[in-house]
């Protein structure tokens, strides 16, 4: 039996049937090992900068009976705010009125999220519980981006419990379009500046033949 003594942050994912599987399956040696070191509960810069760039996350939480529940939010970079090392937030936007994930966070504040970085193929996992805030207008506009066009309904609190990243193996590389159109505008304002200094170059040249 588990003591406080003896719990690991890791333990928020690694339950007793898990790491009966990993003994059995030939993992569970090494993660042993590396619950020494421990899960991080706390963001640390390496985080905040991961989140500050962040545009998209998925969020998931479950009903009392577990039934799961997966819903995206996206919203301008850094939408997903630090408040302090141990609380994440950010503004829940009007939606489709399903209300699922409030819900669910109603009879379970168990929740996670996700966040997956397709260009530099990077991603965080975070554990934790999350609650919502209704009708705290201070709170609501500190955290809406500003000039983005959507209307805040509330906010969404999110404790840490732990968190880990993975390994980049299997994702996908893909960009952000935005990012990509911009990449193309360098290319091509660089293009344009080389394609003038050639023609400043022959018609130079032409002029030195003319004399």
């Amino acid at each position: 039996m588990t003591t406080a003594a003896d719990a690991y942050a890791s333990d928020v994912a690694f339950s007793p049937a898990v790491k009966a599987i990993q003994a059995r399956k030939g993992s569970r040696e090494a993660y042993a090992r590396s619950e020494q070191h421990g899960w991080r509960t706390e963001v640390d810069d390496n985080l905040a900068a991961f989140l500050a760039d962040a545009n998209s996350f998925y969020f998931a939480t479950a009903s009392a009976d577990g039934q799961p529940y997966i819903q995206h939010r996206g919203g301008p970079k850094g939408f997903l705010k630090v408040l302090d090392k141990q609380t994440l937030a950010f503004t829940d936007y009007a939606g489709n009125q399903q209300f699922i994930t409030q819900g669910n966070l109603s009879e379970n504040p168990k929740a996670y999220i996700f966040v997956m970085d397709y260009a530099h193929r990077r991603r965080v996992k975070i554990w934790g519980e999350a609650r919502v805030v209704e009708d705290d207008e201070a709170l609501t506009t500190s955290l809406m981006p500003k000039g983005y066009r959507a209307r805040p309904e509330q906010v969404i609190l999110f404790k840490i419990a732990a968190w880990d990243t993975n390994c980049p193996q299997h994702i996908p590389q893909k960009f952000d379009a935005a990012d990509v159109a911009a990449a193309l505008a360098a290319r091509d304002a660089r293009i344009a500046e080389l394609e003038a200094e050639v023609a400043a170059l022959k018609g130079e040249k032409a002029s030195d033949q003319a004399k």
